[in-house]
């Protein structure tokens, strides 16, 4: 007599095939050729130099358009970025019988994206408003209260999640709880550097990621004709030619792109507020030339004596070399993470390139490496009059900071007497 026919048992779902996923038959057969070997290597090429060409000219529109224009697009990039990751582990059978637990997951998402942009633009927001003094005195009292906010945001969601939990689904549930954790991690790690970097001047958002994707072609092209020994196994159709070839492209490219960018100064100056004009300051001297004279071999049988060379040159060569060398492991880490989950691309949303998450692997580990270079190695900190000033009136109310500005005015009235 069978026991088991009558006993309630845990149904098993199957995971629905993505249009991302590799067959089996595929994979076993294609996992391991060289781009070089590849015979369908040319229109791969180019439907991927065709999508390259559209993201370039959109993403030159949009850098044109300046700093707030750059952190929607990061903003786009990042809900893509997470719509992929969620779409990850998702069961459709699941999913019908759990309606609103996807709705949870998006909560977390936009809770997160309110605390972490809330802490690093809130001087720049408070800079744009400070013209008006009902819009000052409401900014200020969000920024004041934007911890408390975030944190009962947070505490809603999590009430909501335990009551959610439904038997049966409770470990799906849960790992989905854990899962929308990593992933929160996981884009807003990079992303708040990122934006970080872009109010600190466009040029340091602009020049890194600019260096991520010349060595990604770079590798590619160096691959493309002459790769022939595998550099990972993660990774198949890495090969040591392409990852050399385009390390040496690319540390050459940084040197001179930096002298290129580094004379725009709409590129170089940082924004302090969240409006779209125009941008003028002093520049900062790594981005004043400085004249190196040539020996006298050279300089004989050249036309001038000295060439210009900007100190942000030196600095391009520490990042050109940390995206040569180091950046390309987060392409392996997620190469490794896409076989793990037996699936070719992220997503589909870029033909030739797969998803967003998939262009934005190299991407994270270069802005963190970029801020942190950049605020230990670049900024100098000077406790200026006006930086201390800055720092004082953020924490005052209007009527505070008009109080502050009469006392200093009797102060140093009574000090010329």
């Amino acid at each position: 007599m069978d026991h088991n026919c009558n006993s309630p048992r845990t149904p098993s779902f199957r995971q629905r095939r993505r249009s991302n996923e590799i067959p089996a038959e595929i994979n076993k057969s294609n996992g391991n050729i060289l781009l070089v070997d590849d015979k369908f290597k040319y229109r791969s090429m180019w439907i991927r130099a065709y999508s390259s060409l559209w993201m370039l000219a959109s993403v030159s529109l949009i850098i044109y358009l300046g700093h707030l224009y750059i952190w929607a697009m990061v903003v786009v990039i990042q809900i893509f970025m997470a719509s992929e990751l969620f779409n990850l582990l998702t069961r459709a059978t699941q999913d019908r019988r759990l309606p609103k637990f996807k709705f949870l997951n998006w909560h977390f998402f936009f809770t997160a994206m309110l605390f972490v942009y809330g802490r690093i633009l809130s001087q720049q927001l408070v800079n744009t408003v400070t013209s008006d003094k009902f819009l000052y005195r409401l900014v200020s009292n969000l920024i004041k209260y934007q911890m408390v906010i975030c944190y009962f945001l947070y505490i809603a969601g999590f009430v909501w999640f335990i009551l959610s939990l439904k038997k049966r689904y409770y470990k799906y549930q849960f790992g989905q709880y854990a899962w929308t954790h990593m992933i929160l991690i996981v884009v807003f790690t990079q992303s708040a550097f990122t934006v970080a970097n872009i109010f600190q001047g466009i040029f340091w958002f602009i020049f890194p990621a600019s260096l991520i994707a010349m060595n990604d072609v770079g590798a590619y092209f160096f691959g493309f004709y002459f790769g022939r020994t595998p550099l990972i196994k993660l990774s198949p159709k890495k090969t040591w030619e392409g990852f050399i070839g385009a390390s040496v492209a690319t540390m050459i490219a940084a040197f001179t792109f930096a002298y290129f960018l580094g004379r725009f100064q709409w590129l170089t100056c940082p924004r302090k507020d969240l409006s779209t004009s125009w941008l003028q300051c002093d520049p900062d001297p790594i981005f004043k030339p400085e004249y190196i004279p040539l020996p006298g071999l050279i300089s004989h049988s050249l036309p001038w004596k000295e060439i210009p060379v900007l100190p942000v040159q030196w600095h391009a060569l520490w990042l050109g070399l940390f995206a040569s060398i180091i950046a390309p492991f987060g392409g392996f880490f997620a190469s490794g993470f896409k076989r793990a989950f037996k699936i070719k691309d992220f997503g589909d949303s870029i033909p030739g390139h797969g998803g967003f998450t998939d262009r934005m692997d190299c991407q994270m580990v270069m802005a963190v490496f970029v801020y942190i270079y950049h605020q230990s190695f670049v900024v100098v900190e000077d406790y200026s009059v006006e930086m201390l000033l800055d720092q004082i009136l953020r924490n005052l109310g209007s009527e505070e900071q008009l109080a502050l500005y009469a006392k200093l005015g009797h102060i140093l009235q009574e000090r010329r007497l």
